[in-house]
């Protein structure tokens, strides 16, 4: 009854003439360039608030015969918009009224004007289902089996947005229909393949790929028909079409490899002939297989015998294609001002505490993905697979290359220094003996006529880096790491922008390669670095922040010496006076200083002082600004509280209980309270790092507040939050390890709430973080040693999952103190740990060397209580049940 009056009182809604005129007039000036964007906007927001505002805009886009085909377009964009947003609040009759507006056009005359209802058609699927709207099924149907062009590709239009969209709706149970929407589709599909039109066979054939990773029955029953159909559609004079079909054997072999593997040969030959394709896009698509194969669980035998011709084909696809934006990019010299697009946008990474963060650092995201890189990539992953195999067919191909001296070839010349880069870890065992030449040879290139070929000289030597200053032993390798070095440096003063930004990163990769060995050049870096830094536009400012911080990383102390101090500081101190607290391009500066401290320890101290009340104030400006922006005076931005709790934590481990008088004199408990419940995670994340650094060198100044501090902290170990965070909840729980282990039993009231956490997670092991597991067995450890009479009791409930953590763990202090607290609960409820005997003994044979004698020591009284309590055989058989490699190291425990 409810469906039948929305119905009637759908097809009593007519437009008002006048509101018609006002709107189609808002919408012509919304489309024109020239119009005042804000203004007109603001005006179609006001229209937004009447209810039938929507009825009005699918009446335009329906009805607007005689409207600009762009006004009709312009009224459906906007519809799509509201419905997102609006379509479950608005009345059942006006939903009605829509949805009977946009099927008639499906066949609209115009292919806009049925794209935009396509659209429109996917977003009200995605509000209110398939069983929402019965009729557009049938409709959908009636135009795919109707012989008029207009309506199969509004029709196939529609269907394809909502398979991207939302395919697993088409693949569920609709009450009323006897089968799902997909058994319905599925072979008007797969006949589409064969239509005169394509763009109904580009269109199919996108349809059905969408299925492949849900794998509905469909297309399991389909599948040898679908695959014939691929071979068919394989040779279609369509690019799209042949782009797809490169497509859906990618997802194939990715997803169910199985499905290919009678006709592996017959695809890879294609994906050869297709890797060739005049259709660049088509190429770029063909070309991810390889990388995909590789990465496939499939023996990499069925590719061997095609090496000999793809690998031809990869190193062809690797020169810059004519219109490859790189190559107009690379005239310009360092006179050309930076341009806005050349900022891309940069992402401050929040500190990450007690164990190895694992997100990937992937500084190339933001470039555009072309044929000649994803042709790099997958020599890169052959190299990988089939190592030193691919050198006979690469490298008499690399030296032709390299042979051809004429201006017009350098393009091929360039190919052949980035296939070496691309080669250089798969490849190493074989190009080894050779490293000394192919070094020699690509030296002289750091200074050929072309920038591009510099730029990737350096790119390719830096690959080799490792390998590079494992030979610096030898008098001639010695020789060749200063060729290097000298090299990247001559390149970073280079006129060219493109060059200094590639010379920058390959020494950053240098620097963290050779550590202390450039300890006897640091003069002369200094030198480079901070003429550079007097040189480089915005851009490239960033990579010399980062490479003067990877040279401090890399050096340390070495770095503390006042003829250094003279080079580097004065330039970096007068940036930092220059730059407002509003300027962004202080983010790379504050990272810089945070290596800078902890590098020079306590040889900061003399420039501590204005950089830690400067970190004060952009944080105390930063609160203010989130809550009232215009007393602050600036726009919020939580990075600049980001990067000043992270130099914060630079600071207190630089320059360990020296920080004390800066923290006794600020502000900085109360801001870093509200910071550790603030709810941005970068910002929690920083926070508890820093809260950690300050309890390690200085509790007393926490103290006031400590509750509140461990209360905000272990609410983050709750294990739903864990898991949403990661990366917080293991900041915070490493934070109250340092904490517990300063204030001892003032933890006391918070420690089983925390012990309760830390299990959870513990227990869940599999499934979160690995650093997360281990700093919480270590906190869990140091919560025993500070307050065993209130853990040991509980032991018996988590020994198992604790002891397996605990052996994971590698030798380092915070493992010495998880192992003084298993000492102090065993020692308070020895037969808490009976049960766990087994894995305890393993957990204390995964020490290396316990180098702490008072640990040592206590770690064999535990072992041989527990053979003394073990009698009648009972130790005897706890030990068989330990692998002998576990036993012959307990032996040092004398036991």
């Amino acid at each position: 009854m409810a469906a039948a009056a929305a119905a009637a009182a759908a097809s009593t809604w007519q437009p008002k003439e006048e509101g018609l005129r006002e709107i189609c007039g808002l919408l012509e000036q919304h489309i024109s360039p020239s119009s005042d964007k804000p203004r007109i906007w603001q005006q179609l927001q006001h229209y937004s608030q009447f209810p039938d505002f929507n009825n009005y805009l699918a009446f335009i886009l329906a009805h607007g015969q005689g409207t600009r085909v762009e006004i009709r377009q312009a009224a459906g964009l906007l519809l799509k918009n509201n419905l997102r947003s609006a379509f479950k609040t608005m009345a059942p009759s006006y939903q009605q009224y829509i949805k009977s507006e946009l099927l008639p056009c499906l066949g609209a005359a115009d292919r806009h004007i049925r794209s935009t209802v396509g659209t429109i058609i996917s977003v009200i699927v995605q509000q209110g289902r398939v069983e929402g709207w019965p009729e557009l099924l049938q409709a959908l149907l009636q135009c795919l089996e109707s012989k008029d062009f207009s309506h199969m590709e509004g029709a196939m239009d529609a269907l394809s947005k909502i398979c991207e969209d939302i395919p697993q709706e088409l693949d569920s149970d609709v009450p009323g229909l006897a089968e799902r929407p997909i058994n319905i589709f599925f072979p008007r599909l797969l006949q589409f393949f064969q239509s005169p039109h394509a763009s109904l066979r580009k269109l199919s054939l996108g349809s059905i790929n969408q299925f492949i990773m849900l794998m509905p029955r469909a297309l399991h029953l389909s599948m040898d028909q679908y695959l014939q159909g691929l071979f068919i559609l394989a040779h279609d004079p369509s690019g799209e079409v042949r782009k797809l079909v490169c497509s859906a054997f990618i997802q194939l072999i990715e997803i169910r490899p199985s499905f290919l593997e009678q006709h592996f040969r017959n695809v890879i030959e294609y994906m050869l002939q297709a890797n060739k394709d005049a259709d660049d896009d088509v190429a770029l698509e063909a070309c991810e297989f390889w990388s995909v194969f590789c990465e496939a669980q499939i023996r990499p035998d069925s590719l061997r015998e095609f090496l000999p011709h793809l690998i031809p084909v990869l190193l062809s696809n690797m020169a810059y294609a004519e219109d490859d934006e790189s190559l107009v990019d690379a005239e310009e010299d360092d006179s050309f001002p930076d341009r806005d697009q050349d900022l891309k946008p940069r992402f401050h990474a929040s500190r990450f505490r007690g164990g190895e963060n694992d997100e990937d650092d992937d500084d190339d995201i933001i470039n555009i993905w072309n044929l000649r890189k994803c042709s790099a990539a997958a020599l890169d992953i052959l190299s990988n697979v089939f190592g030193d195999e691919i050198l006979r067919t690469l490298m008499p191909l690399v030296q032709a290359k390299m042979q051809t001296t004429d201006d017009a070839a350098w393009k091929d010349r360039e190919a052949a220094v980035l296939a070496l880069g691309a080669i250089a870890e798969g490849c190493i065992n074989g190009l080894y003996p050779h490293l000394p030449e192919i070094v020699s040879f690509l030296i002289p290139l750091l200074d050929d006529k072309f920038p591009l070929i510099r730029s990737i000289t350096c790119w390719t030597l830096s690959r080799y880096s490792r390998f590079i200053v494992q030979n610096i032993g030898r008098q001639q390798g010695h020789e060749q790491f200063d060729k290097v070095l000298m090299g990247f440096l001559g390149r970073i003063l280079d006129t060219n922008k493109r060059v200094q930004e590639a010379a920058c990163s390959a020494f950053a990769t240098l620097e963290e390669e050779a550590a202390e060995e450039l300890a006897p050049c640091l003069e002369i870096i200094l030198q480079h670095l901070m003429c550079a830094f007097g040189r480089y536009q915005k851009r490239n400012l960033r990579i010399v922040y980062d490479a003067i911080g990877t040279l401090a990383d890399a050096v340390g102390g070495e770095l503390d010496q006042p003829r250094y101090l003279e080079i580097l500081m004065p330039p970096l101190i007068s940036k930092w006076q220059q730059l407002s607290n509003l300027d962004k391009d202080l983010f790379p500066l504050l990272e810089c200083f945070t290596s800078i401290a902890q590098a020079l320890g306590p040889g900061f101290s003399q420039f501590a002082g204005p950089v830690f009340q400067r970190c004060i104030s952009l944080i105390q400006a930063q609160q203010l600004a989130k809550v009232d922006p215009l007393s602050a005076g600036v726009q919020y931005d939580k990075e600049f509280i980001v990067c000043s709790l992270d130099l914060l934590s630079g600071l207190a481990e630089g320059l360990g209980g020296g920080i004390e008088s800066l923290v006794g004199q600020s502000n900085l408990r109360d801001l870093l309270l509200q910071c550790c419940a603030d709810d941005a995670f970068d910002i929690r994340q920083s926070a508890f790092a820093l809260l950690g650094d300050l309890a390690k060198v200085c509790p007393t100044h926490l103290q006031p507040r400590l509750s509140e501090f461990l209360n905000v902290a272990v609410k983050q170990l709750n294990t739903t939050e864990a898991k949403e965070s990661i990366s917080v909840a293991n900041n915070a729980c490493w934070a109250i390890g340092e904490l517990a282990v300063k204030v001892n039993k003032e933890i006391t009231p918070i420690v089983m709430t925390v012990v309760s956490c830390l299990v959870s997670i513990l227990q869940q092991a599999e499934r979160l973080n690995k650093s997360l597991i281990e700093n919480s067995a270590i906190t869990l450890g140091r919560l025993a040693w500070v307050c065993p009479e209130l853990v040991s009791p509980h032991m018996e409930h988590f020994m198992q999952s604790w002891c397996i953590a605990l052996s994971m763990i590698r030798d380092d202090i915070e493992k010495e103190d998880a192992f003084r607290g298993l000492c102090a609960m065993v020692r308070a409820n020895p037969s808490g740990g009976l049960s766990s005997l087994v894995y305890m003994c393993k957990a204390i044979a995964s020490w290396h060397e316990i180098r702490n004698v008072d640990l040592h020591n206590e770690v064999c009284q535990v072992l041989n209580g527990y053979k003394q309590m073990l009698r009648n055989g009972a130790w005897e058989h706890c030990m068989s049940a330990l692998e002998p490699p576990v036993k012959d190291k307990l032996a040092k425990y004398q036991v």
